[in-house]
């Protein structure tokens, strides 16, 4: 390109922004720092394990963060999940694989129903505060019938400073 041709782009770039500050547009997106939930999400990929490969292969999103009252609300989205399917599902402690417990009462997370679009998600509130440290992990369950099989897994990593 010309360079008289760049320069003239790159100063039509410049008075387009200054327009728009003159007209009172800030920033698109601002952070504030007195955010209490700032920096204490814990974030998780979730996906079928290897070993179902072929036969489940559910993706999705989980996190975890400090809630009102002392509390910790955890959210859960899953995707390419079988139609009607009801899933049970919790956060636990330790890693997929190496499972130490539920973390909170079993009875705070309910079952996802899977929709038409093969899409479920489901909230929950832990009456326990939010964990500063250590090792979670969010389960999905095939079933109530079989929650011995977890067919979606991931492990939840623990907020940045």
């Amino acid at each position: 390109m010309p360079a008289r041709r760049t320069l003239g782009l790159v100063l039509a770039a410049a008075a387009f922004a200054a327009g728009l500050a003159a007209c009172g547009h800030g920033p698109a997106v601002e952070v504030n720092a007195a955010d209490a939930n700032l920096n204490s999400r814990w974030h998780a990929s979730v996906a079928s394990p290897r070993t179902l490969a072929g036969v489940v292969q559910m993706t999705g999103l989980a996190t975890m963060a400090p809630a009102a009252g002392g509390k910790t609300g955890v959210a859960i989205s899953l995707a390419n999940a079988t139609a009607g399917g009801v899933h049970p599902w919790q956060v636990h402690r330790g890693q997929c694989g190496v499972d130490e417990g539920v973390w909170g009462a079993p009875e705070a997370y309910e079952a996802m129903e899977v929709g038409d679009d093969g899409r479920a998600a489901a909230e929950a509130t832990v009456p326990l505060p939010s964990p500063a440290g250590g090792r979670y992990f969010v389960s999905v369950q095939a079933s109530r019938e079989n929650p011995g099989l977890v067919v979606a897994c991931g492990n939840l990593a623990p907020p940045t400073l």
